[in-house]
């Protein structure tokens, strides 16, 4: 379900997108609104399901984690046990930072994060080890020109 969000949500969730540490007084600054009704719009916005949660963007090559891999898996399973199990497993690797099922040639894409290629490859070994897999191609990659991208909020 999608919820009509007006102008000055919008103003407030573009703003805390690039700066959630922004204490009440300096956003409802920001989005030129009074401080008790940017209170009770962030509310709102919490309650809607919209805000959820806050977290902290971080720089991964500073904490040794150079290596970005884009994982594609082709099953021939589809049924709703394969499905939980598989979902179950991936969820079980924190290294894997975003997981989609996809349309198309694969069924699921995974981001992974690591150190480097050494790394990567005890996760990939964890990936196959419980669920049967048909295909699982990887793409690394080279550079990141943009990442954490906040999301576009009109």
């Amino acid at each position: 379900m999608t919820v009509k969000i007006d102008k000055n949500n919008a103003k407030i969730l573009r703003a805390i997108q690039m700066d959630g540490s922004m204490s009440q007084k300096q956003l409802s600054e920001h989005v030129n609104l009074s401080p008790n009704a940017c209170w009770h719009r962030l509310q709102n916005l919490k309650k809607q399901g919209i805000i959820q949660g806050q977290t902290v963007r971080m720089d991964r090559k500073k904490l040794d984690l150079g290596l970005v891999v884009f994982v594609m898996v082709k099953t021939r399973h589809h049924s709703a046990n394969w499905l939980e199990n598989f979902r179950a497993h991936v969820r079980n690797i924190p290294e894997v930072i975003d997981f989609f099922r996809i349309g198309g040639d694969y069924d699921y894409l995974l981001k992974i994060v690591t150190k480097d290629m050494h790394t990567y490859d005890g996760i990939y070994q964890r990936l196959i080890s419980k669920v049967e897999l048909s295909a699982v191609t990887s793409y690394f990659a080279m550079e990141a020109i943009e990442e954490q991208r906040p999301l576009p909020i009109r």
